[in-house]
């Protein structure tokens, strides 16, 4: 049976805490920094108001700048119930005063904690789901920088050659390397290869691929080391 009922407004630089009893009387009203000794001397200030296994704490917060407290308490044994922003948006509108503070936020998160039944408690996160959602916010960091760096180059080539920003965005892969150092290509439905002279400046543009002019001398022949080489066969 729990005695006491500590809401925390989570903030990134600082917390609220405020402590009720069942009455609903504010037995502690404290602001600290998002620091661990601080949080320590808070946790030790809070139970020093009830027996051990009497205080339920409630958060606004269940990650981010609330990891470090969320990790003190669960390593003290300490039960904790989580709040969402909007439900604790919602009851406010049920308390006095329009003005909206740290303060007041902790106090609703408290009361909150003390009047419902429906709230569930935080427990530890499974490594492997851990583990999954570094992944997968990685995987999306990831999309996101491909997608920075993609969107100007389209933006640019549709300013220089629509045609070829319109098969660039047909492509299957969105943004295809044009390096200039491709040396094979398909040739039809046999499946058959021909070789691309290393200096060709493959650009594909609607199917084709068109090359750069074999460079020639003074005299209009075409030089040695640029003379295009047959199709193997």
């Amino acid at each position: 049976m729990f005695r006491i009922w500590a809401g925390v407004y989570i903030g990134k630089e600082h917390h609220h805490c405020v402590a009720l009893d069942a009455h609903g009387e504010r037995m502690l009203s404290r602001r600290v920094g998002n620091d661990e000794p601080e949080l320590l001397e808070l946790i030790r200030g809070v139970l020093a108001l009830a027996d051990p296994g009497e205080v339920l704490w409630a958060v606004d917060i269940n990650h981010g700048s609330a990891a470090l407290l969320i990790g003190l308490l669960v390593d003290r044994g300490q039960p904790m119930v989580y709040l969402t922003g909007l439900a604790v948006h919602r009851a406010s509108a049920g308390y006095r005063g329009q003005s909206k503070t740290d303060a007041k936020d902790a106090h609703v998160i408290a009361d909150q904690a003390r009047v419902r039944q429906d709230l569930g408690l935080l427990r530890p996160g499974d490594e492997v789901a851990v583990d999954l959602r570094i992944l997968t916010g990685r995987r999306l960091d990831l999309v996101n920088d491909r997608t920075r760096q993609i969107n100007p180059l389209r933006e640019q080539l549709l300013e220089i050659f629509p045609a070829l920003e319109r098969a660039v965005g047909r492509s299957r892969g969105g943004c295809p390397d044009h390096s200039g150092h491709a040396t094979r290509r398909a040739d039809g439905p046999s499946g058959r290869a021909a070789d691309l002279h290393r200096d060709a400046d493959p650009v594909h543009a609607g199917g084709r691929w068109l090359h750069r002019p074999a460079r020639r001398d003074t005299r209009g022949r075409e030089h040695p080391q640029h003379r295009r080489r047959a199709p193997r066969r």
